[in-house]
Order: structure tokens, then sequence, then C-alpha cells
């Protein structure tokens, strides 16, 4: 274990006293902009700063009065689960004139802000900058009116300025994605997973129009995500007769018995003419408008810490800039940059050039798309690339939402690259049974939206049964393997890797996608269904706090799922706003549970009516400090002050449907597995076989950052803790202080080496 110390240090430089923050949402809402309020308000007052709501976004700035309100801590209290802004947004025209920023300069420097923390889309954040730039001349017409002092003007003489963006569209270039999108996804595909139930019974056809005015992301990747039958996007015009090529594939559809077609339409869909699509034109419409509460993949929490951050850092030269996700990373870009990157964008698609429109978007969008291309549209037999290579797909460990996904995806890349693909039942036990069979296009339609592993799903490993493994490989000349799954999968792979010196049947390509609820996988900073988990713990912490509505004190202890592995409860108790997460990687004992005791009791005081405490479920860790232990201790020492209740999640944690980005992570980083699988099997046929036994042919496939990387899962052996089951370096543990500050505690800022809070990096938007 990492040893502790002490990095107060970090902020000493990054005090916020003497300072202050405005906070503002500006345009539409967007699911997720609470939390990002809440995160600036805490830690804004925790590094020692005043923030200020400013309510009804620029038109509460030039309006001044009761729109400009000082924050408390208290006042952010229970917002995370609330879905739009509370503390409202406007348009203002009177912002866009020289007249309106006089104003808002005017009530600003009356409060003393020269911090603005602005969240919104690219033209709140372009007003913003140009708000920065105008300021000094601002200050100094309102000194030549009377309005200010000389000394007011020299105290307030620096803006500073950092943007959130909100859009639930995610058109905005240098981000993955922007807050409230994983939301938006989340409502599209629970209305189409209801359809998709409730009309099996019929032959029919619905066709979706979701929002999306300039940028088919949603449209898009939703259509991903259920597998749609058909898609339109702004930045893919289809070609003339397009029409008849869908109605075509219906009816296709219809003679293969496929019981419900589903068309997604963004509402700034065009053809190659420039001429809307609309859905009236398709078929009658079910149209879906924005949701209700934000999901957790969001990671408003931690943008809104780093916006803070980097208004501390900023000096007078210091660029406006913009608070991104980057993978699992929030990073900071040049604000103009960006919203000219945006601008780009809708240039190349108004003057038709529909390639660059796309490369614009960024890689993500890019292969997005392609991914569904590759899905949606059976070649012909007569098109497809001449490979006499099989593949078997089969999943190991327990179930995770998103696996089906992955499966579907392989077959059908599989099949489009001219392999024969075979699904093996039951993991490596039913490999070893000889429970394989071929599986073609058909057999996998409808597959995205099921939880658990319609395969089926063992944890046995294939070490005690080798000889009849390679059997079955024989038996049904197997060239590779993509196995799918936990830990369990990974051990599977190293074993069968090493086994090759005896067994020349494991000399083909073989590939692990990482698919836990428990994201304990070395090798990759994510996994198959652990974002469906986390919303699973999210919602159920949301309904427990929403039923005690009306109860006064209480404090609830959940137990999360994990094994040794504290992921989900880390990053469950952030998103949900916990007071306390007790974990395996951070020890802890009696006085850290009677510190928590009393912060919870301080909080109680200050008029705080609910806590939160996630403990992750060890089976064999402590068997003193479990969870019935921890209830019961707080519930003594909190007598007379709140009352305690306990609830344990267990597997319903593993959830039912997956969740979007599960269904298109799962889909995404197959389809890239098989086509590794597919360069790898060229390269090893010699001599009319396949014999492919260096390490770079037994490879993990991982997210890293933002990148999916082949790993060789021998160099991996370095990287695992195999007693425990984890990684020996995890990126979240560095999430964990940001939790400590947003729950107020008074302890100094004092993590792990792993675990500490670094300096972000910064990088420059990519236009590729």
């Amino acid at each position: 274990m990492a040893k502790r110390q002490d990095t107060k240090k970090f902020f000493e430089n990054l005090s916020g006293s003497g300072k202050s923050i405005g906070v503002l949402t500006s345009g539409g809402d967007a699911q997720g902009m609470n939390a990002a309020v809440r995160a600036v308000v805490r830690m804004g007052i925790y590094v020692g700063a005043k923030v200020y709501f400013i309510h009804e976004g620029y038109q509460g700035m030039v309006d001044g009065g009761e729109n400009i309100e000082e924050a408390s801590w208290e006042s952010v209290s229970s917002m995370l689960q609330v879905g739009g802004t509370v503390i409202g947004s406007a348009r203002c025209k009177e912002f866009r004139s020289h007249e309106g920023r006089l104003k808002a300069a005017h009530h600003l420097v009356q409060h003393g802000i020269t911090n603005l923390c602005v969240i919104g889309g690219d033209g709140s954040l372009t007003g913003a900058n140009l708000f920065r730039e105008e300021w000094s001349g601002l200050l100094e017409e309102l000194v030549q009116q009377g309005n200010i002092q000389m000394e007011a003007a020299q105290n307030n003489s620096e803006l500073h300025i950092v943007g959130m963006v909100g859009s639930i569209d995610n058109d905005f270039c240098g981000t993955d994605m922007t807050i409230g999108t994983d939301s938006a996804l989340h409502r599209i595909i629970e209305v189409v997973d209801a359809i998709m139930t409730t009309a099996q019974s019929h032959q029919r056809t619905f066709v979706l129009e979701v929002m999306g005015r300039h940028c088919g992301y949603l449209a898009l990747v939703s259509a991903l995500a259920c597998g749609a039958d058909w898609v339109l996007i702004p930045e893919m015009p289809p070609e003339d007769g397009w029409e008849e090529q869908m109605c075509q594939k219906l009816s296709e559809n219809r003679a293969g018995k496929k019981r419900l077609n589903i068309i997604i339409v963004a509402e700034g869909a065009i053809d190659c003419h420039n001429k809307p699509i609309t859905t009236e034109y398709i078929k009658d419409v079910s149209t879906l408008r924005r949701p209700n509460w934000p999901s957790c993949i969001s990671s408003a929490s931690r943008m809104g810490v780093e916006a803070v951050l980097a208004l501390l850092e900023a000096s007078a030269t210091t660029p406006a800039c913009v608070v991104s996700l980057c993978g699992n990373q929030a990073v900071r870009l040049p604000l103009m940059e960006c919203v000219q990157m945006t601008q780009d964008v809708q240039k190349a698609m108004d003057e038709k050039n529909f390639e660059e429109a796309v490369r614009l978007r960024g890689r993500s969008f890019e292969n997005n798309l392609n991914t569904y291309k590759l899905l949606s549209f059976r070649k012909a037999d007569s098109e497809l690339p001449h490979s006499s290579f099989n593949v078997a797909v089969l999943n190991v460990g327990a179930p995770a939402a998103g696996m089906n996904a992955a499966v579907r995806s392989a077959v059908r890349v599989g099949i489009s690259e001219g392999h024969k693909m075979f699904a093996v039942n039951d993991g490596f036990e039913g490999f070893y049974k000889g429970q394989i069979k071929e599986i073609k296009w058909g057999d996998v339609g409808g597959w995205t939206g099921q939880g658990g592993s319609i395969l089926g799903t063992k944890r046995t490993l294939p070490a005690k049964y080798l000889d009849k493994i390679a059997e079955q490989i024989r038996i049904h000349n197997i060239n590779a393997l993509l196995v799918i799954g936990g830990f369990e999968a990974f051990l599977g792979v190293m074993e069968l890797s090493a086994a090759r010196e005896k067994y020349n049947e494991f000399c083909v390509p073989m590939v692990m996608v990482p698919a836990t609820v428990s994201n304990n996988i070395p090798g990759s900073d994510l996994s198959i269904g652990a974002d469906t988990a986390l919303n699973a713990i999210t919602d159920t912490c949301d309904r427990i706090k929403q039923s005690a509505s009306g109860t006064k004190r209480r404090v609830f202890i959940i137990e999360t799922m994990g094994g040794y592995c504290g992921y989900l409860a880390s990053v469950g108790g952030l998103a949900a706003g916990a007071d306390a997460v007790y974990i395996y990687e951070e020890p802890f004992d009696i006085r850290d549970l009677q510190s928590n005791v009393e912060h919870l009791t301080e909080k109680m005081k200050t008029g705080i009516q609910r806590g939160l405490v996630l403990r992750r479920f060890l089976e064999n860790s402590n068997v003193n400090f479990t969870t019935d232990f921890i209830y019961q201790l707080y519930s003594e020492e909190g007598k007379g002050v709140f009352d305690c209740r306990k609830n344990v999640l267990g597997h319903m944690q593993q959830g039912g449907a997956p969740s979007p980005f599960d269904r298109n992570f799962g889909t995404k980083i197959s389809a890239k597995a098989i086509q590794w699988i597919s360069k790898k099997l060229k390269e090893s046929y010699k001599e009319g076989k396949v014999f492919a036994n260096t390490e770079d042919t037994a490879c993990l496939l991982g997210m890293r950052r933002r990148a999916l990387v082949f790993q060789p899962v021998v160099q991996l052996k370095e990287e695992t803790d195999f007693v425990h089951r984890i990684p020996k370096e995890q990126w979240w543990l560095k999430l964990r202080p940001l939790m400590k500050i947003l729950a107020k505690y008074k302890t100094s800022y004092d993590v792990s080496d792993s675990g500490q809070l670094e300096h972000v990096t910064r990088i420059r938007p990519k236009k590729d």
C-alpha cells in the first residue's frame, strides 16, 4: 500500500482567500449542470473563496440585484439528482450589446467577482470570452461615468473565465462528451427499449426523432446502442434513392422474420439537396424530449472542481479555457480554439463538405459512424472478402451488462471480414464440453439491449481442461479466440498463452476484452458493465434519498459490489454525493470511523438533513469492520442527532438493460478486437495453417485514457496484484480526494501517492 503523505502544500499556491467566483448556467438547460454548479461552489468554498450564484444566466448578471447571491455549502445540498439547472438559465439579448455588458461588469465589481465559471453552449462561452477581452475598457468606462471608484477598478482589474460545455447534443469540438449528453442517451434508449419490449408481437417499423439540429451525435450513438436499422443525421445526407434502399432493407428484415424495425432521425437531418428529412415524411412520429435527471457518466462534478482550479491558477495572460472530458480525464483546452473548430464544422456542412464535417467532429464521432456502417448493412456473400478462418467467441466470469452488444459486434464484424464465427456457450466450461456452434448475422439481432450473457458465462478456468479444449479447437478448426469477460477471462488467456509450448492448438491469435462490473482488470481504465453498475448505484442512492425527503437527520449506509476493487463504491460515491466511502485500497480503522461520525454529526447541525455512506462489500478482507458493524456504530454514536439505515444493493448492480455507454463501448471495442484478429490471422498464416506463438498474439484490448490499446497479457503480469485481483495502480484513486472535499471534511488534503490530485495536462484540441 502506498505510504501517506501530506499534500496540503499543493493548495498553498492555489488559495482562494480574498477571491470571489461567480457561477452561471446559460442557454438551454442540460442534465448534470447542477452537479457542476455544486462542485464549483463547494470546491471554491473549500479553498477559501466566496462563491456567488448568478441566477438566470447572463440576464441575471445584467439585471443584478437579487440575481447575484452568495452561495453557502448547504445551499447546494440535494442538487446532484435534480435535472435541469436550479439557478436558472435565460437567453439574454441585452448582454450582446455593449451597454448590457457594461451593466454586467458593474454588478460583478459590486460583489468583487473577478472569476467566472460559465456553463453553457458555444454561444455562451464566446460571449464570456468577449466580456473578458472588453473587461479593462468596461471598468475604465464605469470609472469615467462615476459608477465605480478608481480603487475598485484597480482591485478588480483582471477577469478570469473558465467554461464548461452544457449541451445535450454533444455539438462542441474538443470534448468527448458534453454535460447532459449521456443523460439524453439514457432517455432515448429507455424509449427504444420500451418500444422493443411492447411491440414484439407485431411486425412494425418505428420512427424516432431525437434532438440534434446541427449535430447527429445523439441519433448516431443511440442507433449504435439499440441496433437501429437506419439512421439519418445532418453529417451524412443520404444519396438520391435512399427511400427505396431503406424500404428494401425493411422488407428483407420482414422476410427474415424480424419483428421490429427502428429508424432514428436527428431533427436536423437533411438529404443531399439540403432538404429537411422529417419523421412525417418517413413514418408517424414519436418525438423524444429532454431527459429528467442526470446519469452517472456525465462527470460534471470532476469538471466543476477542475474549473475552480483553473480559475485559481489563471493569470493576466492566461487565455480563457474550457474544461472538457477527454477519455476519463478532465482537461483544459483553449476556449476560442474549440469554438472555432465547432464553427468550422457548421461551415463545412453549409458547403456540403460532409466528409470534412465528420473529420472535424473528431475521431470518436468518425469511429461511431464507421462502426454503425459496418454493423448495420450486411454485404452479400459474393461481396465478402475471402477467408477460410474460423473465430470463436466466448464469455468468461460473471455476467456484465454490455456483453451481448460485444458479442453481436464481434459476430457481425467477423462475418463482414469473411470469417466463419462460432459461439461458445458457458465459457471455458462449455468449451471443453463441446458446446460450440456456428453463429450467423441474424442470430445476434436485437442483442444490444439485453442484459447478462445470452451465450452463458462461467468462472471456470481452462488450466485443468487444456487437453479437452485443444481437442475442441481441432474438431472445429478454430483459428482465433475472442474472450469477453472479467478477471477469470484475463487469467484464462494467460493460461492458454502459457500452454502454447505444449499445445500447438493454442498457437492462434487470442484477445481478451474486459467486461466486469468491478472494473478491476489490469491494462484497462474501463470495463464493459461498470457504467451500468454505476448508474444502478447512483439511481438507487437517489431513490433512497428521495424516499426520505420528509425525514430529518438520517444517515444511509449502502453496500456495493466490487471484491477488493473500490471503483464502484468510490466513483458511485462521488456521483451520489457520499460523505464517506470505505474501500480496501485505503485501509481504515476505528479512528476513521469515529471521525466520520463526528463529521456527519456536525453536518446535521448545519441544517443538512441526510447523509450517505458507501461501503464496498468484501468477502475476506476484514471480518471485523463489516457493514453491520459500521451500521451499529453509526446508530449508537449518532443517537440523539441522527438515525441510521442500511441497504445492501447486491447483484442488482449487474443491471438489467445495459447503459448506452456500455452498449457502445462493448460494440466498438469488440469490433476493434475482431479487426486485430483479422490482421494477426493474415500475418500468422503460413503453409496452409495458422501458427501464432509470439507475445503480441495473446493480448488484452483495454482503454487507456481515450485510446484503445492492445497489450500482451504476459507484459501485464507486473501490473497485477493477483492475490486481490486488482491492478497495482488504479487511475480512479485520484478522484477520492474530490469526494472528501465536496463532503466538507475539515482534515487537510492528505491522500495516498496513488490518489494524489495532479495538475491536469493541458492539451490542444485535435482536428483528427
